[in-house]
């Protein structure tokens, strides 16, 4: 039989010195006191046939009255066949706040995330947006009203993050799901769900309108973009010649272009929820000019981005807007009336005039075929049964499309 130790005091656990030591009153408690000093419990037990420690924290924060009582039920339970590190991580697991989930999704899956600046874009959205509503909450707890008090505020003011946010925290609650934290319908689901009850996001957005350029002042508005210096001057004159959203430029990596194939690939969910439906990345061709372009571009070493900011991140939408801003005033000057929208008068911005415009010019200008227009925009095209079976993307026939608008912006 095992000879008993001693019970010792709090003076004599004070005292003790580097190692393990048995302070006695029950029988496996155990002092760590490390080179450095710092002092801790443990309680080992044999459960199952298996020797297992168990921390039950630091001294003095856990005093030794209350390592001894934690030690004396953790006996109990064992002596009940009930493991207590089993119980205890199931506890901890349902405690499992949304910020916690956060952090341990970010950990185990972020690395399979396209690049450091889309890992830093998806936290930051939760970050912003999620966590200051979720974050402290038992992820156990979260349900429908909670989500909807999170994206209220930017669905119909900044629908596109908001549908990000969306998927995002139904992803953290998947994963929470999967981790035992949580059971039950996800409350951020959309289909049979959400959709419910806030507007469809499409709707939204196609109900939004983005000032464009009068089709006229096009080449001239292009010849004072390339006419201005800096990084963000040239990511909105390779957004004017790819027809791309902002955040697809914004983000584009240099992983994603592939100049001798004279292609640039964007992944699935890299623009907006208009990606073709069989959620196939999106070809854009590179013309001549692009490629120009992009082989004059200063790179910054170790920066996957193919146009970033300053600091090394990612440009913001206000960079390439403050561009605009800086024309359309430099052009009030001139004419008083600067680079405005025919319909509404208010100034063109990125959206607008690199895209809105460029369907116009295939509309009225052009004998290209609409739809190959739509998908330069990436939009869907034609019911669901046709895009179903019509895979192409006529990718050919749209970089001499391209090539035709590249030239018509440089009022050739």
């Amino acid at each position: 039989m095992p000879k008993k130790a001693a019970e010792l005091n709090d003076l004599q656990v004070r005292r003790l010195a580097r190692g393990v030591h048995a302070v006695g009153g029950v029988a496996g408690l155990l002092l760590q006191v490390t080179e450095s000093g710092a002092r801790s419990w443990l309680f080992r037990v044999r459960i199952n046939g298996r020797r297992r420690e168990i921390g039950l924290g630091g001294y003095p924060d856990t005093t030794l009255a209350d390592a001894r009582s934690e030690a004396r039920e953790y006996r109990k339970l064992i002596r009940q066949g009930i493991d207590p590190l089993q119980q205890r991580r199931a506890a901890q697991r349902k405690q499992m706040t949304f910020s916690d989930a956060v952090e341990r999704f970010a950990a185990e899956k972020a690395v399979e995330f396209r690049s450091a600046a889309h890992r830093r874009q998806w936290r930051a959205s939760l970050d912003n947006y999620a966590v200051p509503i979720l974050g402290k909450m038992p992820v156990s707890d979260i349900d429908l009203d909670d989500v909807l008090t999170a994206l209220r505020p930017i669905w119909t003011t900044k629908t596109e993050t908001a549908t990000k946010v969306r998927q995002r925290i139904e992803r953290v609650l998947d994963f929470a799901t999967v981790a035992g934290s949580r059971t039950g319908r996800n409350p951020a689901t959309w289909r049979g769900n959400l959709d419910m009850v806030l507007p469809s996001p499409s709707r939204l957005q196609g109900a939004r309108h983005y000032p464009a350029l009068k089709l006229g002042d096009a080449p001239s508005w292009f010849a004072a973009v390339r006419a201005r210096e800096g990084i963000s001057a040239r990511a909105l004159e390779f957004q004017a010649l790819t027809v791309s959203r902002t955040g697809a430029v914004r983000f584009a990596t240099w992983e994603e272009i592939n100049l001798d194939a004279r292609m640039w690939t964007i992944q699935p969910g890299r623009e907006q929820s208009k990606i073709p439906p069989t959620g196939s990345a999106h070809r854009v061709p590179l013309t001549d000019r692009m490629i120009d372009l992009l082989n004059g571009l200063p790179r910054d070493n170790g920066n996957p981005l193919v146009f970033w900011a300053p600091r090394g991140g990612a440009l913001s939408d206000a960079a390439l807007a403050a561009v605009m801003r800086k024309i359309h005033a430099a052009q009030v000057k001139k004419d008083e009336t600067g680079f405005v929208d025919p319909q509404t008068g208010e100034p063109a911005v990125p959206h607008g005039a690199c895209r809105a415009t460029f369907r116009t010019w295939v509309a009225e200008v052009t004998t290209y075929d609409g739809d190959m227009a739509e998908i330069a925009l990436t939009h869907r095209v034609g019911t669901k049964v046709q895009q179903a079976y019509d895979r192409s993307d006529q990718v050919e026939k749209r970089r001499e499309m391209m090539a035709h608008w590249g030239r018509y912006l440089s009022n050739e």
